[in-house]
């Protein structure tokens, strides 16, 4: 018995020492190479990595609160390998690539990052509140370097650290998104003022926030989208408030801001819903025509101009009340911000608004087009077949979604 101890004994103290030897050796090599002006390939410390000497900082997900002026841009997802169209993704991917905060060959595979926008924004559409969620390397100053590769109209305002399997598009409760519009859109059509001068009158002002209220609640929006039947499901829709708030005067001309929250949009759903009431105030369709629009027959609905349509904020109540207070991860408001997000809304996304519309008249020239549009007769409807609809695409909208305009 102790010559069997004695052995396991030695043997022990063999591995012991063989160890210690090679984990010299592997120290002598490290400073061989430093010596020979190689540095080490790889050595991670505390969570950050020194890859071939640079240094790594640790990836973690998280979320980024954008805003940025639409015009000039095809929407804002990216569309690898398509240069022609150009896009507020790939102004985004080049700054986060050049700042160091993710490998150029993510630019080019973004599921590398696990990348999520919460909302597709259409053509032409600015948001003052987009959320992304990905994975970056959180380097120093981060905000800072971003900004310093994007254009002026673009800006990421805030960041905050999320859960591992957070999903900006599916994490998403609702979305608040405002449509800007001169006030002469609201102008009855025998009314002699159709141009700046226009001021809305109070009384027009509460018929038209009675009639955006009639779009409150759960209702089959099948008339206010396309390739969507009656029948369709998804085509039903929960809009939680719209209503258009006091005009103001810029430049001359008054405007008028309408806010809707909904739990998502479809394709044109804003724009049509908005259209409608147009039609309505001005005298070219009867009120009797919204139930209508809930029924299964076909109604011809018009669509206001896709200028002035800005996502304002995407909602996450219920993950803030399950991670909000976990003492590990921030909810996801963003009071601070709201200056910052103020201040861009003021430089870039309401003059863009203002001088486009008085320079391309594109309100003007759509409340024209109206007289052609026929809201009494039953439109004749193309085949759609329900039966592999797919949708409630949260994301879905005018400037929001798989179903985008």
């Amino acid at each position: 018995m102790a010559e069997e101890l004695r052995t396991m004994a030695g043997n022990q103290a063999k591995r012991l020492k063989s160890s210690c030897s090679n984990i010299e050796e592997a120290a002598e090599e490290v400073g061989k190479q430093e010596e020979n002006g190689h540095e080490t390939k790889r050595i991670k410390t505390s969570g950050e990595e020194v890859e071939d000497g640079v240094k790594r900082f640790p990836k973690r997900k998280v979320v980024m609160l954008m805003a940025y002026s639409g015009k000039g841009y095809h929407g804002m997802q990216r569309n690898v390998g398509n240069a022609q169209f150009k896009t507020i993704e790939d102004d985004l991917v080049t700054a986060l690539i050049r700042s160091g905060c993710i490998p150029e060959n993510h630019g080019e595979d973004m599921k590398k990052m696990s990348f999520q926008r919460c909302a597709r924004t259409d053509k032409g559409v600015s948001a003052a509140g987009q959320i992304v969620s990905l994975k970056v390397w959180l380097i120093d100053d981060i905000l800072e370097k971003i900004n310093h590769h994007l254009p002026p109209h673009i800006r990421i305002l805030g960041l905050k650290r999320v859960t591992g399997g957070f999903n900006s598009k599916n994490k998403c409760d609702a979305r608040t998104y405002s449509y800007m519009l001169p006030t002469f859109a609201l102008a009855h059509k025998d009314c002699d003022l159709q141009d700046d001068t226009y001021r809305l009158s109070t009384k027009t002002l509460e018929t038209v926030n009675s009639l955006l209220a009639c779009y409150k609640g759960t209702h089959n929006f099948h008339n206010f989208t396309s390739q969507k039947g009656p029948k369709d499901p998804s085509a039903k829709r929960y809009i939680m408030e719209m209503y258009c708030e006091e005009p103001f005067v810029r430049e001359g001309m008054e405007f008028a801001v309408i806010k809707v929250k909904g739990q998502s949009f479809m394709m044109h759903q804003i724009r049509k819903m908005i259209g409608l009431v147009i039609a309505i105030v001005k005298g070219f369709a009867s009120e009797a025509i919204m139930e209508r629009c809930w029924g299964e027959e076909k109604v011809d609905v018009p669509k206001a101009p896709g200028l002035g349509l800005v996502l304002e904020r995407v909602h996450f109540e219920k993950y803030n009340k399950r991670f909000g207070n976990d003492g590990l991860h921030e909810a996801l408001e963003w009071v601070e911000e709201e200056e910052k997000i103020a201040a861009f809304k003021e430089q870039h996304i309401y003059p863009t608004i203002i001088s486009t519309e008085k320079e391309e008249k594109s309100m003007g020239c759509w409340v024209e087009t109206l007289s052609n549009h026929d809201f009494n007769s039953t439109v004749s409807r193309a085949p759609v077949d329900n039966r592999d609809s797919k949708s409630d695409d949260p994301e879905g909208s005018d400037g929001c979604g798989d179903d985008s305009d």
